[in-house]
């Protein structure tokens, strides 16, 4: 228990990121139901604003049934350059003003700050950053601070918007209790109907199930849930400048000069490692070609891009840093890619001017690759000759 108490963990989230941008860009949308997300019928709502949320409308949704639901909606293309300028902005204030920080995503951060409590008191320090991100960038932004990540996290989003919060060590159990099931990060909705349909409706009744009837009904995610509810959660802050990059490289068998089979590499490598990144539910911020010449000379190229992990962006990039760093007609002896920035978060951000049902084949294609093995769906430009 020693470790929960000398734990100061504050959880940061900025308040509806990408409609705060946008009325940071445009301030006659401030108050106003504001759609993040494709114009036409078939797009997604990526974000909305807390007034278009009163009508029912949530991300995610059809852009379709939001527009039935509150017609006067104003709908605004997303631009993910400047949501990611924005995200690297704050990340930026942080990392000058606390020494341990974890970037969970594009607008949320949990901040360590054991210790502390000693000098300037954790509360103060955290309500002083809030300020200093509003301030430099004129985001508004929630935080909750707690003994550990997942009351922070639960505290914060009970405060939003532009609020702040601190459950004092000791009383983790008592602020979860009357709270709804869905509020604990991880429930998802099949899990929340479950529980429902047995009556446990509310945190507190679901700390109070024993836990091998919890392993019973849901395995390992049983446990997991059952520590939840009671206020149990020893994950660490991971530092943000310790993400790791994905990467793969290939030194060919035979130097070569061949600008189709170099190409063709390029897209099968880049598919292969963008597919890992949705794997691990991850987005990049910097792409990196690597090319090797048959006289050992290497040279590389890196380009910072908007957060994504869309093939067809992440692809297109490659391509341009290949053809900006091939000039020189020697055979090449190894080509490589690699991701860095690396942030939680998943692909359907990065699809404003998409359909859902470009966000149904991204799915489809991941589930074939992930069930029967990587290399069995590839783009034909990637294919190998046999």
């Amino acid at each position: 228990m020693l470790y929960h108490q000398e734990r100061h963990i504050t959880h940061l989230d900025l308040d509806t990121f990408f409609v705060s941008v946008e009325c940071l860009r445009n301030p006659a949308l401030l108050g106003k139901p504001v759609l993040i997300g494709g114009s036409g019928d078939r797009g997604v709502v990526a974000s909305c604003s807390y007034e278009a949320r009163k009508f029912g409308i949530h991300s995610a949704m059809p852009m379709k049934i939001a527009r039935r639901l509150c017609s006067h909606a104003i709908i605004v293309r997303g631009d993910m350059e400047a949501y990611s300028k924005y995200s690297r902005l704050v990340t930026n204030i942080i990392q000058d003003t606390v020494p341990l920080f974890e970037k969970s995503s594009i607008d949320e951060f949990y901040v360590d700050l054991t210790g502390m409590d000693k000098f300037f008191g954790c509360q103060l320090f955290s309500g002083e950053l809030k300020k200093k991100i509003y301030k430099e960038s004129g985001l508004p932004i929630s935080f909750g601070l707690a003994s550990n990540k997942l009351i922070s996290k639960v505290a914060t989003n009970e405060v939003k918007p532009n609020g702040q919060i601190e459950i004092p060590f000791g009383n983790e159990k008592i602020y979860l209790a009357p709270l709804s099931i869905a509020k604990l990060p991880g429930v998802g909705k099949q899990t929340a109907l479950l529980l429902f349909k047995m009556g446990v409706e509310t945190v507190k009744v679901l700390s109070e199930i024993p836990i091998e009837m919890m392993q019973n009904l849901l395995g390992k995610s049983g446990t997991d849930l059952w520590r939840k509810a009671n206020g149990i959660d020893e994950t660490p802050v991971v530092p943000f400048h310790e993400q790791k990059s994905i990467s793969t490289e290939n030194t060919f068998q035979q130097d070569t000069i061949d600008i189709h089979f170099l190409n063709s590499e390029l897209v099968r490598m880049t598919e292969k490692i963008a597919f890992e990144l949705r794997q691990q539910n991850k987005l990049t911020g910097c792409i990196t070609v690597k090319l090797r010449y048959s006289n050992f000379e290497t040279f590389t190229r890196q380009l910072t891009i908007p957060y994504t992990n869309a093939d067809h962006i992440i692809l297109k990039t490659a391509k341009e840093l290949f053809a900006k760093l091939y000039e020189r007609r020697m055979l090449i002896r190894l080509i490589g890619i690699r991701f860095t920035n690396l942030i939680p978060g998943n692909y359907q951000i990065s699809l404003f001017d998409d359909t859902q049902e470009s966000i149904n084949l991204y799915q489809a294609i991941d589930s074939v690759k992930k069930r029967f093995g990587e290399d069995l769906l590839i783009r034909a430009t990637g294919a190998r000759k046999v």
